[in-house]
């Protein structure tokens, strides 16, 4: 490996996004397209992001991938076909022509090292952000066009909404081969500028059921598809909420009693952590009520990330009526982002993950927010 030089190496860095409108089930599970149409905000890549090096060498003897600094299964059905359709893509564009033989680097190997500033698998879209930026990485490679979001869904169907900024909505389509199910940009991410996201993390542990097996049992049992509750009607349940999140549901719902207004609204993907929607103006007071209902215990320094919070002054009507039985400790942490754009390509040849030997470099690791580096 000592004498490997890798033809070429690109870096870019992808988003995560949360969903407003949910997707929840599959109508073609290999494909991956959905139900329903979904509509989502791509989050700040200041806070959170998927960063990916890929590297193609004639020297590499196989594909190869590493996560988060371990060595992973480059063999998964989802990941091989987005790496065989940017494949096809990047032969389309030089030939012309999808039958004619690819350019010999085309047939080079592959090896990719991705790694995320955030828990994975914890209900984070994490799949999201990782597929997007493997399929836009690869894209910048390989010189490929076309729609990468059709790509990118059949690695993770939201992963499609991570290829673009701001509000992105992901169209279920109706044909049977998916060339319809695609996602577009609905606004760009300076069309809100007040808007804020705070990200309440119960827990950075890997979900108990993941969303594609969650998903489909849903599909599969619930007769309660088409409305709301389809989790807690699958069979068997899907418990995804804990009761720290339920705890913060009926805080959002008090706090906007208080007002008399919707000044916060939440949401969950498949995982623990609630996402707190609201305006700038509203942050700094109700991070202090967050944090006087869940007292950080032992991370005090970490335990506000992200963007800057100010300190805010409750009055007692606010926390008599908001604040009722702290838990301290339930909340790892609270992080403060804003809707961003999409994939990025880094220029700095300093923040490749890959070395010139194709290998990751010692620093293509990143710890979660949070989490001991």
């Amino acid at each position: 490996m000592a004498g490997e030089q890798v033809c070429c190496r690109v870096t870019c860095t992808a988003p995560v996004n949360i969903a407003v409108i949910k997707y929840w089930g599959k109508r073609d599970s290999e494909l991956i397209l959905p139900i329903n149409s979904s509509l989502s905000v791509t989050l700040n890549q200041d806070q959170l992001k998927t960063t990916t090096t890929a590297a193609i060498s004639r020297d590499f003897k196989e594909d190869r991938l590493w996560l988060n600094g371990e060595e992973a299964d480059i063999t998964h059905p989802r990941l091989q076909n987005c790496l065989r359709e940017m494949r096809r893509l990047a032969r389309k564009r030089r030939s012309g022509s999808e039958g004619d033989t690819a350019p010999l680097n085309l047939t080079y190997k592959l090896h990719i090292a991705s790694v995320n500033n955030f828990p994975t698998a914890a209900g984070l879209a994490s799949s999201a952000a990782g597929y997007a930026c493997l399929v836009y990485t690869l894209a910048r490679l390989y010189g490929a066009d076309g729609d990468l979001s059709e790509v990118a869904r059949q690695g993770s169907g939201s992963a499609c909404r991570s290829l673009s900024g701001g509000f992105v909505q992901w169209l279920m389509g109706e044909r049977p081969d998916g060339k319809d199910s695609v996602a577009q940009q609905v606004m760009p991410e300076t069309h809100w500028p007040q808007l804020r996201v705070l990200i309440l993390v119960v827990s950075a542990e890997k979900k108990p059921v993941g969303s594609t097996a969650g998903m489909q049992t849903s599909v599969d049992t619930s007769p309660l598809l088409k409305f709301h509750a389809t989790c807690l009607d699958t069979f068997p349940p899907i418990f995804y909420l804990t009761d720290v999140s339920r705890r913060v549901i009926a805080l959002a719902h008090r706090f906007n009693t208080h007002h008399g207004a919707t000044k916060v609204a939440y949401t969950f993907d498949a995982g623990p952590n609630a996402v707190i929607f609201t305006l700038e103006d509203t942050v700094d007071e109700f991070v202090e009520v967050v944090k006087c209902s869940f007292p950080p215990e032992s991370n005090g320094d970490q335990f506000l990330q992200g963007l800057p919070v100010g300190p805010a002054v409750l009055s007692e009507e606010l926390q008599s009526a908001v604040v009722l039985e702290p838990v301290p400790g339930a909340i790892r942490y609270i992080l403060h982002t804003q809707p961003g754009p999409g994939p990025q390509l880094l220029e700095d040849p300093s923040l490749h993950l890959l070395g010139p030997d194709g290998l990751p470099l010692r620093s293509a690791s990143a710890a979660a927010p949070g989490e001991p580096r």
